[in-house]
């Protein structure tokens, strides 16, 4: 199992080096940046000329605030300037952000990311191979490309294509066309192997790619803390980011599974209010207990690999909490020793 740690990006982008250096030299085999304040893609460039074997992916970029051509561009410099490290990690994001946020067009999502993923490979194919740009679909058209814009083979090949995926539909697209999943971190062991798992083979039967030559990534929610304080206050934290994701719409299967599904409406209109701590205290230790490994740090690696060590290539922490980074490195090295 690879381990993945996230980067962390300051205000001026001038913790990126630093980070990804950190986890580097702590052991983490890959590390990710996110599309929240910063463009995702910038902060590779900079850890990619601060390390020398760690991979370095996008987790995620957001597909639908971009096309195939832009996206195909970007991703084969990062490829090339990362000597081959370089992992895209898309994700379509939801509805309103795509037409609000962004100011672009939302339709079928999962037919959408399909075809965005295939121009890419296409677009690829063409300045790696020399074929010709020929990708004619429902929602993009790639059918130009002259010389003085074809930046040549990359002799590291396109980088490998990762999807962030909930919905049955989007994760049977990412077994088809991607080379991994990152699964979302609201995502319990239970969904994981009664839905994802079967939507993926899916997938897998109606493309070319097999389980063997794919990787599953997951963010594990992880509560744990050196005493009770430490311990109260991340449960606190992963219960708030636990209700945050319960109260959007597109994630109530999750919910339905478990027989929680009634709670999604109830957490999507105290959002609506702002009752963010409200939202939170809704989420009770069974649910806590489902979602996240709640453990001491010295038990934390034990029950990760139990729950996940047979389904999961890469794992990473989601802790939206601060805590001592030798707790982590600790934890690491348990994982990748056990």
């Amino acid at each position: 199992m690879k381990i993945d740690g996230g980067l962390t990006i300051g205000r001026d982008l001038g913790d990126v080096a630093a980070s990804a250096k950190h986890l580097e030299d702590a052991g983490y085999d890959g590390a990710m940046s996110i599309e929240t304040g910063h463009d995702p893609f910038l902060p590779i460039l900079l850890a990619a000329e601060a390390t020398e074997r760690i991979q370095l992916g996008t987790g995620i970029a957001v597909a639908f605030a971009r096309n195939p051509m832009t996206t195909a561009a970007t991703a084969n410099d990062l490829q090339m300037f990362s000597k081959g490290r370089f992992l895209l990690g898309l994700g379509s994001q939801i509805k309103p952000h795509i037409e609000k946020r962004f100011s672009m067009p939302w339709s079928h999502p999962a037919s959408r990311m399909r075809e965005f993923v295939l121009a890419m490979r296409a677009i690829w194919d063409c300045w790696h191979n020399g074929s010709k740009l020929d990708f004619q679909g429902e929602f993009y058209r790639h059918t130009l490309m002259t010389p003085f814009f074809n930046p040549g083979p990359n002799p590291y090949g396109p980088p490998k294509v990762f999807l962030a995926a909930v919905g049955v539909k989007m994760t049977e697209t990412c077994g088809e066309v991607c080379d991994g999943m990152l699964v979302h971190g609201f995502t319990t062991e239970r969904y994981m192997r009664e839905v994802t798992l079967p939507a993926l083979d899916r997938g897998f039967a109606a493309g070319t790619r097999k389980r063997e030559d794919f990787e599953i990534s997951y963010p594990a929610f992880v509560v744990t803390g050196s005493d009770d304080e430490e311990m109260t206050r991340a449960a606190t934290a992963v219960r708030a980011q636990i209700a945050f994701y319960g109260s959007t719409p597109a994630y109530k299967g999750v919910l339905d599974l478990h027989g929680w599904g009634d709670l999604q409406p109830e957490l999507n209109a105290l959002s609506k209010q702002g009752e963010w701590a409200k939202m939170g205290e809704m989420i009770d230790d069974d649910m806590l207990s489902t979602f996240a490994v709640v453990a001491e740090p010295d038990a934390v690696a034990p029950v990760l690999r139990e729950r996940y060590g047979d389904i999961v290539d890469r794992l990473s922490f989601y802790t939206p909490y601060a805590q001592d980074p030798a707790t982590w490195a600790s934890i690491v090295t348990a994982l990748k020793t056990q």
